[in-house]
C-alpha cells in the first residue's frame, strides 16, 4: 500500500474537525416539522471516545505521492443525481415518523457521523470530500403556499427531501494495486427511507454501511462480507457511531486484498465465459425450488447484457486477444454493470458480485457449489 500527502483535501475538512461531532442534531422530544430555515438551530451531538485505527504491519505501507490521474466517474449511476453536503443541510427538510412526529436521522447526519468517525480512526491520512448520490425526490410545500398552483410557487415555498441516498468517502493515501489497477480504501453508506415505516411511531432506523476499496480506474466499488452491514439497526446517533466504528475496526483489509489479487490469476476461456453468462440468464427464470439449491446471483437481464457487451468493448476489463478473461476482470464487469442498480440494492449486489467471483474461482480449482453455472 502507498500513502499520499493531500493537505489540500484535509483543509476542506478543517471546518468539520472539533472536539464535538459536527452534526446538526435536534432534540427528538421536540415534535415539530423541520424546514430549511430551522436547520441551523439544531444542537450538536456529544461525541463518544474512539480509538484511532492502526493499519496492520502485515500490510505494506509507504508515504509518498502516486502521481496518478484518473477521470472521475460516478460510483453509481441509475437514476441518481449528484449533490453536495451543503444542499442536504440547507435545502432539504427532515422526514419524521408521522404518528409521533419524531425526526429521523437525516442523510446529512449519517454522512457527518461517518466522516467524523473516519477522521478519528485515520488521524494521519488524507480524507476526500464525500461523494453523494440521491434519488427519488419527494416534493412538498410550506403551509403558507397551500393554495398556490405549482407554477406559482416561489423557491422558498418549495420543500424537498430525497427518499434514497448513497455516499462514499475515499482515503486516497491508503492504496494498493491489483492487475495494474490502483485501489483506494473507501467507506460509505446507503440510507433508504422506503425501508422505514414513516407512517408509524419512531423505532429502530436502518442503514447500510461498508468499508472496502474503490478501483480508481473505473470507480467501481469492491465490497467484502466482513466490511459490509446490510441492515444496521440503530436507535440514536451514538449507536450509529459505535456500530460504524465496530465495522471499520473489524474489517480485514489484508485478507480482502489477497482474495481480489488471487482473482487475477484465474482465467475463463471464451467458451466458459459464454456458458457462465448463459447460465446466469437462465438462473433468473429457474423454478424457485431449483433456484434455492444454487448460490444466489442477484443481477438482472439488463445488467447481464451489459456484462456481455463489456466483455468485448470495455477498455479496462475486456477479454484477452485469445478470448480468455481473468476473474478480476469478470468481477469488475459485474461491478461496472451494478452501477445501473437502484440505491437501495446497490451495495447488496456489489457484495453478491464478489461472492459470485470467489465461488467461480473455487469451482475452477475443483471445489465449489457453483458448478451449475459452468455445467
Amino acid at each position: 500500500m502507498e500513502y499520499t500527502d493531500n493537505t489540500a483535501v484535509m483543509e476542506l475538512h478543517n471546518v468539520q474537525r472539533s472536539s464535538h461531532l459536527n452534526l446538526e442534531a435536534v432534540n427528538i422530544q421536540e415534535a415539530e416539522v423541520f424546514y430549511p430555515s430551522k436547520m441551523n438551530e439544531c444542537k450538536e451531538v456529544e461525541p463518544r471516545s474512539v480509538q484511532p485505527l492502526l493499519i496492520s504491519d502485515t500490510v505494506s505501507t509507504t508515504i509518498g505521492t502516486t502521481g496518478s490521474a484518473y477521470a472521475h466517474k460516478p460510483f453509481i449511476e441509475a437514476n441518481t443525481l449528484q449533490v453536495d453536503l451543503s444542499h442536504l443541510k440547507s435545502d432539504c427538510i427532515i422526514p419524521v415518523f408521522s404518528k409521533d412526529n419524531e425526526k429521523t436521522i437525516a442523510h446529512q447526519e449519517f454522512i457527518d457521523i461517518v466522516m467524523n468517525t473516519i477522521l478519528k480512526l485515520f488521524p494521519h491520512h488524507s480524507i476526500s470530500n464525500p461523494e453523494i448520490r440521491v434519488s427519488h425526490q419527494i416534493k412538498g410545500r410550506t403551509p403558507d403556499a397551500i393554495y398556490k398552483s405549482a407554477k406559482e410557487l416561489l423557491d422558498h415555498e418549495k420543500t424537498i427531501y430525497y427518499e434514497r441516498m448513497a455516499f462514499i468517502i475515499q482515503i486516497p493515501s491508503i492504496v494498493d494495486t491489483i492487475n495494474g489497477n490502483e485501489l483506494a480504501l473507501t467507506l460509505g453508506g446507503v440510507r433508504s427511507y422506503n425501508l422505514e415505516n414513516l407512517y408509524n411511531k419512531k423505532t429502530f432506523e436502518k442503514f447500510k454501511f461498508f468499508i472496502g476499496f474503490q478501483n480508481k480506474v473505473c470507480c467501481n466499488l469492491c465490497v467484502s462480507s466482513d466490511g459490509f452491514v446490510e441492515e444496521m439497526r440503530v436507535g440514536n446517533y451514538h449507536e450509529l457511531q459505535e456500530k460504524v466504528t465496530h465495522v471499520i475496526q473489524n474489517y480485514n483489509a489484508k485478507s480482502h486484498l489477497e482474495v481480489m489479487k488471487s482473482l487475477s490469476h484465474s482465467y475463463l476461456t471464451e467458451h466458459q465465459f459464454a456458458q457462465l453468462l448463459g447460465r446466469s440468464r437462465l438462473y433468473q427464470h429457474l423454478p424457485k425450488k431449483e433456484r434455492l439449491a444454487i448460490p444466489s446471483l442477484n443481477f438482472n437481464d439488463s445488467q447481464l447484457s451489459t456484462v456481455a457487451k463489456d466483455y468485448y468493448e470495455d477498455e479496462n476489463f475486456c477479454r484477452n486477444d485469445d478470448g480468455d478473461i481473468n476473474l478480476w476482470n469478470v468481477y469488475n464487469l459485474f461491478t461496472q454493470a451494478n452501477k445501473s442498480s437502484y440505491i437501495d440494492t446497490f451495495l447488496d449486489r456489489n457484495l453478491n458480485a464478489f461472492e459470485f467471483s470467489k465461488g467461480i474461482q473455487k469451482l475452477l480449482n475443483g471445489n465449489s457449489n457453483y458448478h451449475w453455472f459452468l455445467s
